[in-house]
């Protein structure tokens, strides 16, 4: 699990399954500039108009398809969301279900010599 900084496409993609990814947003980066195919990163998908999010892990599939592997929180009831026409921005997150436990994972890398994963 990588982070990166300033990384933020949209979308307009819609359904549930993985998003095609339309290039960067002005003065953001894109996600293959900063992660290879398989890395797993935190994303957030929000819809430009309406109330559709979505948190959760993903990783790219192509130079352009993010896959939404794991939900962590959305708008329905944390499930995959099924995003309805319109553009979406999609970009990295460090949800605060990770960095509220951030003090309990340092204490167990410390308990297992540094792998929590």
């Amino acid at each position: 699990m990588r982070f990166a900084d300033r990384v933020k496409e949209t979308t307009t993609t819609t359904g549930t399954g993985s998003v095609t990814l339309l290039g960067a947003v002005a003065q953001f980066e894109t996600f293959t500039a900063n992660f290879v195919t398989g890395e797993r990163f935190y994303y957030a998908i929000v819809g430009q108009s309406g109330t559709e999010w979505e948190v959760g892990f993903g990783s790219l599939t192509g130079a352009t398809t993010l896959a939404r592997t794991d939900v962590l929180q959305s708008s329905n009831a944390d499930a995959l969301v099924s995003f309805a026409a319109g553009t979406k921005d999609v970009y990295v997150t460090h949800p605060s279900s990770f960095a509220n436990a951030t003090p309990t994972i340092g204490l167990a890398m410390a308990l297992n010599g540094g792998n929590i994963f």
